[in-house]
Formats: C-alpha cells, sequence, structure tokens
C-alpha cells in the first residue's frame, strides 16, 4: 500500500510541475485591463496548450484580496503554480518578456 501511495504522490508532482495556476489582478474594465486578459488568453493557449487555469480577480468587487498576493499595481499577474511564486506587472503586450518572466521560455 505505501508503495501506491508514493506513486500517487510523484504523479501529482509531476502534474503539478506541468500545470499552471495563474492569477490576473485588474480594476474594472479599463484598456489595460481588457488588454491584459487577451493577452495572457493568447499567450496561455499558444504556450500552455490547455494545462492552465486563469482566475481573474476584479479589485473594484474585492479589494480585500490584494492583500493576500501583496498586490501594489494593476494590472498585475501572479504564477502560483509551478513553484516559485512569480509576478509580472502590466498589461502583458510584450509577450517574450511575459514568457520569460513566467519561466516558459528562457533568455535569449
Amino acid at each position: 500500500m505505501k508503495k501506491k501511495l508514493a506513486k500517487k504522490r510523484g504523479a501529482t508532482k509531476r502534474t503539478r510541475e506541468n500545470f499552471w495556476e495563474l492569477r490576473l489582478y485588474i480594476a474594472g474594465q479599463t484598456p489595460n485591463s481588457i488588454a491584459a486578459i487577451a493577452n495572457l488568453k493568447k499567450i496561455c493557449e499558444d504556450q500552455l496548450q490547455g494545462r492552465y487555469r486563469i482566475e481573474v480577480i476584479d479589485l473594484l468587487e474585492k479589494p480585500q484580496l490584494a492583500k493576500g498576493d501583496q498586490i501594489v499595481a494593476i494590472p498585475t499577474l501572479v504564477r502560483r503554480l509551478p513553484p516559485p511564486v512569480k509576478k509580472i506587472v502590466g498589461n502583458l503586450s510584450k509577450t517574450e518578456r511575459t514568457l520569460v518572466g513566467l519561466d516558459i521560455q528562457s533568455v535569449r
């Protein structure tokens, strides 16, 4: 029975490393917020092919959520998985910079 647990833990670890959990903090439907959402969706569809989850948090509706991830500017993208946590501020229009910041692509 212990061997089965070890296999499950190993499989979970590999799955977590291949899965991306992203939170995008925005403030209403501003041009920067709309651009950040569109840019993030395009990057994820092109690079992560279904191995991601995006959570968009509107701080105008739930300002208390900014404290947990220490958000000081918006829009801000927080990569929660895979570890370590990373943050990118801006509308994510510079695709290559965003890919490097998320560790999806190495620096050229």
